[in-house]
């Protein structure tokens, strides 16, 4: 990595796949500068940002080569960018192909299901209140059932009898999935304690990724100190 530039990237960290990504970075050491954009002052619909990225979304990366990764909805897209390029260890993107499918087979799977719903969970719990809008029960009710399913598909189909999601080391997989399951811990709500089978998967990603976990899941700490402080 000698001799490369710095990869800028554009985070709020109260987006998971923002965290994610920082994680990745700091990590595994990659050069990079961060500016952080607020979603709920709008800073992502400024003239400026728009230029950068059309989509209106974090996160997003531009590098020396002005090559733009900005499609939020490929937020693991960046992630393999980066694996690929910067010398980082075979096991976060593995280059042997039935390896790799397995990760792609979760990255895919991640989008509709451990993302959609421990986000809408989120939503419902924690922003709606904020914005001064009542939760929906019925849909938030939905939502925890919802989640429920991918927890069960994550333990049942995922883990089986692996130590990680897609093998015996960590992987991209692991970390798009910790960051979306640790946002319900904004309102105080562990999804997972009742769980002992993914909270020892949980254990083994913080414990793989040392300090830049709790690191870059300190405003996810700060908001549940606010949140249960109300109750």
């Amino acid at each position: 990595m000698a001799g490369r530039q710095a990869v800028k990237v554009y985070l709020d960290l109260l987006s998971q796949p923002c965290r994610a990504l920082l994680i990745f970075l700091k990590h595994n050491k990659i050069p990079h500068t961060v500016e952080l954009i607020a979603l709920r002052k709008g800073q992502q619909k400024t003239p400026e940002f728009t230029k950068l990225n059309p989509m209106q979304k974090v996160p997003t990366k531009l590098d020396i080569c002005g090559f733009k990764n900005c499609n939020y909805c490929y937020y693991d897209a960046i992630l393999k960018y980066l694996a690929t390029t910067y010398n980082v260890p075979d096991h976060w993107y593995p280059k042997l192909p039935e390896k790799r499918a397995r990760v792609d087979e979760y990255t895919a799977w991640h989008h509709v299901n451990t993302r959609m719903h421990a986000s809408t969970v989120f939503l419902q719990e924690v922003i709606f209140p904020m914005m001064g809008q009542p939760t929906n029960p019925a849909k938030f009710e939905k939502a925890l059932a919802d989640l429920n399913g991918t927890l069960d598909m994550l333990e049942n189909m995922f883990l089986k009898r692996q130590p990680f999601l897609c093998g015996d080391e960590i992987s991209l997989a692991d970390l798009l999935a910790v960051c979306e399951l640790m946002q319900p811990l904004c309102s105080g709500r562990d999804i997972l304690k009742d769980r002992p089978k993914l909270l020892s998967w949980r254990s083994r990603v913080q414990s793989a990724l040392s300090d830049s976990f709790d690191e870059a899941h300190s405003v996810v700490y700060q908001i549940r100190e606010k949140f249960t402080a109300k109750l």
